[in-house]
């Protein structure tokens, strides 16, 4: 029985939790997520009947249309970051700390282990076809025929592609998600001994080859390269916290950062000899008790999304 015009655009709204995972997934960033799949529903609504009545599976084809579309968002986006000042961050999806909203398709995105930002992040190393290719075959389970018709390539470049992305993402070991609670009490007790000046404390609780990565493109400060090791990092820290009024991370609130615990420092004006504090996301990863990476997204580009 074939699907009239009327029913597959009102079944396309409960995909779009799916649809948003997948597109994100595939570039990195939330606006574009959001318009590949606003752009998929558009092209569902634009077809004719004839074409229409050809549609059997509403999901497989919303993927594959949604992951042609976020496939030349990511070489556009491959492209720009030849100019781009500085470390390139995948943009942060902000949620509150608590129960997620059953309404925000971002809330079930996030869910996911496979968002994490250090999972993100080793996305970003694959060239577009590993990406697409592992995305959508290890997570999504799309069949190897389907993707080469996306890539535009045969099934078994597809399949090569796909297995070259496993194994880069593999090599890497991001670190698993840590318990909420523990993320929560671990970042807690950091950002007291930061407003603090204990250096002693911060020390102990970062790991000894923890990393920070800054992403500003030249719009605000951070870390202009990466900066590993804790020592390095409590040095950094605490010469930062001299240039801004005291009390400034009272203004800090805890957020979920791409599902885990994180912080959002809203801007602070400066004056009186102190700087302006840029507004900055920062996600942190925690394994067996101690920060082994933290992502600071101070682009004002890549905030848009948040919450205020």
């Amino acid at each position: 029985m074939s699907q009239g015009r009327e029913s597959l655009v009102g079944e396309f709204p409960a995909l779009r939790g799916h649809l948003l995972s997948v597109a994100y997934r595939l570039t990195g960033s939330v606006a574009d997520a959001e318009d590949a799949v606003q752009e998929g529903w558009l092209r569902l609504r634009s077809l004719p009947a004839s074409r229409r009545e050809e549609i059997r599976d509403l999901r497989a084809w919303a993927t594959t249309v949604v992951s042609r579309i976020a496939l030349d968002r990511l070489r556009s986006a491959t492209a720009r970051r030849e100019s781009y000042v500085g470390d390139w961050l995948p943009e942060p999806i902000v949620t509150p700390l608590g129960a997620p909203a059953a309404d925000d398709p971002l809330d079930a995105v996030v869910r996911d282990d496979g968002v994490r930002m250090a999972a993100m992040v080793v996305l970003d190393t694959l060239t577009p076809q590993q990406r697409v290719a592992f995305v959508l075959h290890d997570v999504f389970h799309v069949p190897f025929p389907e993707i080469a018709d996306i890539l535009d390539c045969t099934p078994a470049a597809a399949r090569q592609h796909s297995s070259r992305g496993r194994r880069a993402v593999a090599e890497a070991d991001p670190p698993p998600r840590a318990d909420l609670a523990e993320q929560r009490a671990v970042l807690d007790r950091f950002v007291t001994a930061l407003a603090n000046g204990d250096l002693s404390a911060m020390t102990e609780l970062l790991h000894p080859e923890v990393t920070l990565t800054g992403d500003s493109d030249g719009k605000g400060r951070t870390a202009r390269r990466v900066m590993a090791g804790a020592d390095t990092l409590v040095r950094f820290f605490a010469g930062l916290l001299r240039h801004y009024r005291p009390g400034v991370l009272d203004t800090a609130r805890p957020v979920l950062v791409n599902g885990d615990v994180g912080l959002h420092l809203p801007a602070e004006p400066g004056g009186d000899g102190y700087r302006a504090l840029d507004e900055h996301v920062q996600a942190v990863v925690v394994r067996d008790g101690r920060i082994v990476a933290l992502y600071d997204v101070v682009n004002p580009d890549k905030l848009t999304h948040i919450p205020r």
